[in-house]
């Protein structure tokens, strides 16, 4: 797969252009390029280092928005079998933004949900950017309530910009929709992890994200608000969505070492959309571990444990 680069990777590009390049016409012709080419490999090496090393948080929002990334049903390809999506949420219709239903994680049999974006204008238009509908979280909660009337595990994917914000969606309610659903997610009764694998914008993010686990890849973000929108109210311009994406520790570095998040699952150099089957071993792999921790916990622990996970946060000590 042919990667888009990003505007601070175009310099790694160039010399790996550069190097394709100077290894096509030494080919063959006896051409002792053996030095420069090596020598370029260690340029490439250390340039790479010293980009991936050092991201900046608004670097690792644009990557965390890379159309290439991998998305919640590729993830339900690389970590999960027999996947059964469900649809509708028995009020108004279905989302498509929001899939959901029951699929096996190592043999075992659990729930899955999670936000969808696409990676096309036709796609996009049929996923709406990854901006879920009001019945795209009540359908979400149909179906984690099965999971719970049935005893089986959810899995979250969290990756949207945050709730579609237009007037159908105000008029059914998205704001009740979420609301509902941080509520009714605090009672259901099995194990929930969360895992954020982009964007975890705002509300439209904490609609699916009540867990007793939160996990989030290296290259995510997650906040109450997007730079851009950050940007907007406090600079009073969008052109400050840098300042701002440093200024709200929304990075998972940040997150974990404020107790909002619990793991950071690694990804490939370079971002997730380099390797789609390794991330999707890392995310197996974690998902795969916090189940089994959490499957150790009766219900009222279970639900005990998540209960002071998130009465905890904003906690002020003097």
């Amino acid at each position: 797969m042919q990667v888009e680069p990003l505007e601070f990777e175009k310099p790694i590009v160039e010399l790996e252009r550069q190097l394709a390049d100077l290894k096509d016409r030494s080919a063959g012709q006896g051409v002792g390029a053996e030095k420069e080419i090596e020598k370029i490999e260690e340029k490439i090496s250390k340039m790479k280092y010293e980009v991936y090393q050092g991201l900046t948080p608004w670097q690792r929002v644009q990557i965390a928005r890379h159309t290439q990334r991998p998305f919640t049903l590729d993830y339900l390809d690389h970590c999960f079998d027999d996947f059964l999506e469900l649809h509708g949420d028995r009020h108004i219709g279905d989302d498509d933004a929001m899939p959901a239903g029951f699929a096996r994680l190592e043999g075992r049999r659990c729930v899955v949900v999670g936000h969808q974006k696409g990676r096309d204008t036709k796609e996009n238009l049929l996923r709406n950017f990854g901006s879920a509908h009001p019945e795209g979280y009540r359908k979400a909660l149909r179906v984690m309530r099965l999971a719970d009337k049935f005893g089986k595990p959810i899995v979250t994917f969290i990756d949207t910009p945050g709730a579609y914000p237009g007037i159908g969606a105000e008029e059914r309610n998205i704001a009740e929709a979420i609301a509902f659903n941080l509520r009714e997610m605090m009672r259901i009764k099995v194990p929930i992890v969360a895992v954020v694998i982009g964007e975890g914008g705002s509300g439209g993010a904490l609609g699916i994200g009540i867990a007793d686990r939160v996990l989030m890849l290296e290259n995510s973000y997650y906040s109450v608000i997007s730079p851009e929108g950050c940007a907007a109210i406090l600079w009073k311009d969008r052109k400050f969505a840098e300042d701002a994406a440093t200024a709200m520790r929304l990075t998972a570095r940040d997150l974990e070492g404020m107790g909002v998040i619990d793991e950071i699952i690694p990804e490939p150099l370079g971002g997730a959309h380099h390797d789609h089957i390794a991330v999707g071993r890392s995310v197996k792999a974690a998902l795969i571990k916090h189940l089994a921790e959490l499957r150790e916990m009766d219900s009222d622990e279970l639900m005990q444990k998540r209960y002071e996970k998130f009465r905890k946060f904003g906690e002020f000590r003097g």
